[in-house]
């Protein structure tokens, strides 16, 4: 096989990643790292990281459908049934008949999983504590002006993007 003969005087690997590329391999690094830590953390109370979210996600919205739940969690609707049944099994939530509608199920937290829930507001604090650990409130405010910009872009259509 024949190498492609490079005329730029640019290393092949080099031309192919950019100061882009690296940025966003950063910024996807960041939420890998912090799933790590928090199925970590969460593992110590045998909860996995997504039931965690969806106990936090019913708290403030006592009654809330699973259908609202999946829309929280962006998973299908299937997959956060999985999600109830396991946190049924636990002893944590529970599903009932929403009135009017029994083919509507509301979720609801049990005893259990409020007792838990401080807890891991506590795991939850210390892990934030260690990610923004040295960055400043400016510098906080900035990103999150810079990543709600990036999201918008993503979100925009194509007719938005300035000419190339």
């Amino acid at each position: 096989m024949v190498e492609p003969r490079n005329t730029s005087g640019i290393s092949p690997a080099k031309s192919l990643l950019t100061a882009s590329d690296e940025f966003v391999f950063l910024i996807e690094e960041v939420p890998r790292k912090l799933r790590r830590k928090f199925d970590a953390s969460t593992a110590r109370f045998g909860l996995t990281r997504t039931q965690w979210r969806a106990l936090v996600y019913i708290y403030r919205t006592p009654g809330m459908t699973q259908t609202d739940l999946s829309k929280c969690l962006e998973l299908e609707r299937a997959s956060v049934g999985h999600v109830v049944d396991q946190l049924e099994r636990m002893v944590l939530a529970e599903r009932r008949a929403a009135k009017g509608d029994r083919r509507v199920w509301e979720l609801h937290l049990l005893p259990r999983a409020i007792e838990i829930l401080p807890q891991l507001r506590a795991e939850a604090d210390m892990i934030y504590a260690r990610l923004l650990h040295m960055i400043s409130p400016t510098e906080i405010r900035a990103m999150r002006s810079l990543l709600t910009k990036m999201s918008g872009n993503l979100e925009s259509g194509s007719e938005d993007m300035p000419p190339r």
